[in-house]
């Protein structure tokens, strides 16, 4: 009973520290995205003035089913900020506050509104270099997105993948969503889970994701941290990502789950180290 209590009291905490709101050095507003106008949020480091200093910006992404004021990407937020980073984060077409239609909501749409959001940021005087941080869902579109910009010349500088989502492409091949089923060769307009609604498009256009193909075509430095007690996106996911990419420093958190919850100090020294340590 005392152990149970003590992880409550984690997630408790965790939940809590994830929803605190940055008191100073901020700024929110709409990037038009080709879905529709994407709310976002910067944080600057304590003291920054963006008509005199630089430093680089880190763009966080959540994963499907959340936005970006939902556990962690709040706390990975604050914490990247608190450590000398520029960071912002955004909502994803038809999510959160950003403006779209949720049953054209796909991995690809995702892509393209990161995309219009890394366009942003590197037109902001101030800012040095980029590194996308995905979670989850987040992780994918991040991924993909680094790969597309290779591909391009375009690449970012450095690329955090945290618990990422590959794990979706199985879903909808098995049309599987967290104990909901359908039918995955002609799935339904949509599958509800919970308050969210996955559409035929979103599940279909999921079968077909070159997930780790276009990927493994970034060859900047990556992390990627996934705890061994996720049950949404099992370890073994971030396992295949590893084996893909160039320069890539993998670790894996025993006992943590998929909102870095119980061991949060192990998994942010662990992505501020890794940024660090490539010149950040």
């Amino acid at each position: 009973m005392a152990g149970l209590f003590k992880r409550l009291s984690f997630v408790i905490a965790g939940l809590l520290g994830s929803v605190i709101v940055f008191a100073s050095g901020s700024e929110q507003g709409f990037i038009q995205g080709p879905n529709g106008r994407l709310f976002y949020v910067i944080h600057l480091p304590r003291g920054f003035d963006t008509t005199r200093d630089k430093c680089p910006m880190v763009i966080v992404m959540h994963g499907v089913m959340s936005h970006k004021n939902l556990p962690p990407v709040p706390r990975f937020a604050r914490k990247l900020a608190n450590n000398g980073y520029a960071v912002l984060r955004f909502d994803f077409n038809s999510q959160g506050k950003s403006e779209g239609n949720l049953m054209k909501c796909t991995i690809p749409s995702e892509i393209a509104d990161a995309r219009a959001v890394l366009e942003y940021v590197r037109s902001l005087p101030y800012v040095t270099k980029v590194v996308l941080f995905g979670h989850s869902q987040g992780g994918v579109v991040a991924g993909m997105l680094a790969g597309e910009l290779s591909g391009e010349g375009l690449a970012p500088d450095a690329l955090v993948l945290m618990a990422p989502g590959a794990v979706v492409k199985d879903y909808a091949l098995e049309g599987k969503y967290l104990g909901v089923k359908c039918d995955p060769v002609n799935p339904p307009e949509y599958v509800q889970v919970y308050w969210y609604k996955f559409s035929r498009e979103y599940i279909l256009s999921a079968q077909t994701l070159p997930i780790y193909e276009v990927s493994a075509l970034y060859k900047g430095p990556v992390c990627i941290v996934h705890g061994t007690a996720d049950i949404i996106v099992p370890v073994k996911y971030s396992d295949q990502y590893s084996e893909v990419y160039h320069s890539c420093e993998y670790t894996v958190i025993p006992n943590e789950g998929h909102l870095f919850l119980f061991r949060p100090s192990q998994s942010d020294s662990v992505f501020l180290n890794f940024l660090r340590k490539v010149g950040f």
